[in-house]
């Protein structure tokens, strides 16, 4: 029988081979060798799935091309504000490559930390989800803003979305998380804290655990104040920015 641990780090060398693909789409096999150290043939073998680096070859690896290639600086990249400080997320998004980035993001971050669900609000956190929850192996709950016909009870968590005048719903159907559940949050950009918060308050609902809250994209840090007088738990955004700041 496979351990845990031992699938563990399969899975960080998978991801390295991942990491390595992505970098080979922006440098050479030259390039990447003088960067890492690694011959150029080691790297075609890696990169084509011939053979897997070791365990301490694949965290080095890592280490370098995090800094290339990283998730970070790969959405820096792409959030580019207009005049009325919003961005376009469509690219993001739409990029798989880039969700699976994200998928191992949390893999690494929340490494060790017990998550049985995924929670996420529709419709744009709905990609990036769907990955981590395969990746995790754990099913994944939508929060929707109406009501499916068909479902005929549900939890319903009601706020009041940034400086708008709106009042807005979120719903799970009720069962969806239940006690003994621990629940991840996630959503592709941050920006007030009200649904993340709402999130938040549907799981406590369930009368389950917080896992933790995973963005790619925060705008500002305002929106940490909206997690006042929620437990305590982990809070992970891979890139904080604003309009100015790109």
């Amino acid at each position: 029988m496979v351990s845990e641990t031992h699938l563990s780090d399969l899975k960080y060398r998978l991801m390295t081979i991942d990491l390595l693909s992505t970098a080979k789409k922006h440098y050479t096999y030259r390039e990447l060798s003088t960067r890492t150290g690694l011959p150029v043939t080691v790297l075609s073998r890696y990169v084509k799935g011939h053979v897997l680096p070791s365990s301490d070859r694949a965290r080095k690896i890592w280490r370098i091309l995090e800094k290339l290639v990283g998730l970070e600086e790969e959405l820096r990249k792409l959030v580019k504000f207009d005049e009325n400080g919003y961005f376009d997320n469509t690219p993001i998004i739409s990029d798989t490559a880039l969700m699976k980035q994200g998928a191992q993001y949390v893999f690494l971050k929340f490494a060790g930390r017990r998550i049985t669900k995924i929670l996420t609000a529709a419709v744009d956190g709905i990609p990036l989800a769907t990955i981590i929850a395969e990746s995790l192996g754990v099913n994944l709950i939508i929060a929707k803003k109406t009501k499916d016909v068909g479902i005929r009870d549900y939890v319903e968590e009601t706020f009041i979305p940034g400086d708008s005048a709106m009042v807005m719903s979120l719903y799970i159907p009720r069962g969806a998380i239940k006690r003994g559940d621990s629940v991840l949050i996630v959503d592709d950009i941050i920006k007030s804290g009200e649904t993340p918060k709402a999130l938040a308050n549907l799981v406590l609902k369930g009368r389950a655990e917080i896992a933790g809250i995973y963005a790619l994209i925060s705008v500002g840090d305002k929106w940490g104040e909206k997690m006042h007088g929620l437990p305590d738990f982990p809070v992970e955004v891979v890139l904080n920015t604003k309009p100015g700041k790109q």
